[in-house]
């Protein structure tokens, strides 16, 4: 699989793997990346291509999706794909607009819905003859988001299923593979969506469920020691679990010849650098690690918005690997730790999407380097990555360590930062981190961590007038980050971390918890 991003003087390389998949057409629906996921929970593989770039249909491919979409199938200019040689040639599944598409295109006519069907609804019939809904039992709940509604199928089109508002709620066309579903199988609420899903890529498109993360790591690695070679390469190691998983498996395939950088910006959680450096060596990888705390913030003085601090962090890191990168010799490439999201939001049906706020990588090394970019995960949702790790027996602590922002503690120091906000952070830190783990909470949040706000706060110790900082408290649950909710701890947990925070911590007299999810609000604060 290969995908050029806006730098056309970089090649980006992962072989597809040479096994079965299922290709899904991405018309823009929020739900797309749900349904690659749940068809990779059935050990199938597959990949999402917008729908005006189908791929070369290869014999690999065994099936193919119509997603959903935000537009309408009668609006001027929607999106259209070109199906000649798929439609009746594969077997092809159309959800909603999908589905809604299958049938306006091709005879059919779809209208406004007297309102908006949206939410839980009940299968009133469901044809159990029809392989896609095999084992699919009458009145099993289905979830509907949908604002048209198709009110004629083409002549050799079938009703399968309805509900008591929905005539069409699936069709099957006479004589072909081809399937549609008015309703979301992939999401949660309906209840017997993973059956249909695995009705269709298994029975119907004959799949064998062969992707799972030990296939995974022996093709990868295979793939790998052939793309590779003898050449040698290097990777900005960060700690977190997407860095150290790409760094096994490309220590799997070509052991001494990857160096892994791993630097300290001055902004790592408390007594990071060496944990997480000791964890590294441990493992057998060949690490380098590189203090450059007083570079990075002296960088940062006197620097206050959250996009020039994110910057400045992504340049100076930059920097500082290139000229650790170039002591040594003969580098022919630069490992990175990408994931399939990564790459989907690079090709998406509009383009990237509006920044909200740029991300920490290694954008700009591989032209100042003139390296070539080698991406072991780009096929795998951060789910999956976890699960390729413990293939891998990556040590606990990394591969259930929650996410940490690359430019680390500096968006989590709302205003300037200085040594003593860093440090007077990561003591607060330590604490909320600790008390999750001592508590057993830790695996049940996703990410957590402290916010230093840029107030102070008059309070009393003793007999005594105080005016020091707050600190915000921030607990979610996610899957990939894309949404995530407030995680209900504990008041009792809340009640003594806010006291050990406020009793140990010199300069804190004030501890809040963050109850925004996303949306609207963002992970971090900045």
């Amino acid at each position: 699989m290969l995908y050029l991003r806006p730098n056309n003087n970089i090649t980006f390389y992962h072989d597809t793997l040479m096994q079965e998949k299922i290709i899904i057409l991405d018309f823009g629906s929020q739900y797309t990346q749900l349904i690659a996921r749940r068809i990779r929970e059935i050990n199938v593989y597959c990949e999402i291509h917008p729908f005006n770039k189908v791929p070369a249909l290869t014999p690999e491919i065994k099936g193919v999706i119509l997603s959903g979409s935000p537009s309408s199938v009668r609006e001027e200019g929607a999106p259209t794909p070109d199906l000649t040689h798929i439609k009746g040639k594969l077997p092809l599944l159309g959800i909603c607009y999908g589905a809604q598409h299958l049938s306006h295109n091709f005879g059919g006519e779809v209208a406004p819905s007297a309102s908006r069907e949206y939410g839980r609804a009940n299968l009133r019939y469901a044809d159990n003859s029809c392989p896609l809904l095999q084992n699919v039992t009458q009145h099993s709940q289905v979830w509907m988001s949908h604002g048209d509604t198709i009110v004629k199928l083409p002549n050799n089109y079938k009703i399968t299923a309805s509900t008591d508002e929905v005539k069409v709620a699936a069709f099957q066309v006479a004589n072909e593979q081809t399937y549609g579903l008015q309703f979301h199988p992939e999401v949660y609420h309906s209840t017997e969506g993973h059956q249909i899903l695995k009705n269709f890529v298994c029975n119907i498109c004959g799949c064998e469920q062969n992707w799972t993360p030990d296939s995974f790591v022996d093709t990868t690695v295979k793939s790998l020691q052939e793309k590779l070679g003898n050449d040698k390469v290097v990777l900005g190691l960060s700690g977190g679990v997407d860095s150290s998983v790409a760094a096994l498996l490309l220590h799997r395939a070509i052991g001494k010849n990857l160096t892994c950088i791993f630097v300290d910006n001055g902004l790592l959680r408390k007594d990071e650098f060496t944990g997480v450096l000791d964890s590294y060596q441990h493992m057998g990888l060949n690490v380098i690690g590189v203090d450059a705390r007083d570079r990075f913030l002296s960088e940062l003085k006197g620097k206050t918005d959250p996009e020039e601090k994110r910057k400045t962090i992504g340049r100076v890191f930059i920097e500082v690997f290139d000229v650790e990168a170039h002591k040594i010799q003969d580098v022919k490439w630069l490992a990175q730790g990408t994931i399939y999201p990564d790459i989907i939001e690079s090709v998406s049906v509009n383009g990237p999407s509006v920044t909200i706020k740029s991300h920490h990588n290694v954008g700009g090394l591989p032209e100042k380097m003139h390296l070539k970019v080698v991406e072991p995960l780009n096929l795998l949702f951060k789910d999956e990555v976890r699960r390729v790790g413990r293939s891998l027996n990556l040590e606990e602590t990394i591969l259930n360590r929650h996410p940490f922002p690359g430019p680390g503690l500096a968006i989590r120091i709302l205003g300037e930062i200085t040594p003593e906000r860093v440090a007077l952070l990561q003591e607060v830190d330590h604490i909320f981190i600790n008390g999750l783990k001592t508590s057993g909470l830790y695996d049940s949040v996703w990410q957590a961590g402290v916010i230093l706000l840029p107030v102070q706060t008059v309070g009393v110790m003793g007999d005594e007038r105080t005016y020091e900082n707050a600190v915000a408290l921030r607990a979610v649950s996610s899957t990939d980050g894309m949404t995530a909710d407030w995680v209900h701890l504990p008041y009792e947990f809340l009640a003594n971390i806010s006291n050990e925070i406020i009793n140990k911590v010199r300069g804190v007299n004030r501890v809040v918890y963050d109850i925004s999810s996303k949306p609207p609000a963002t992970i971090e604060w900045e």
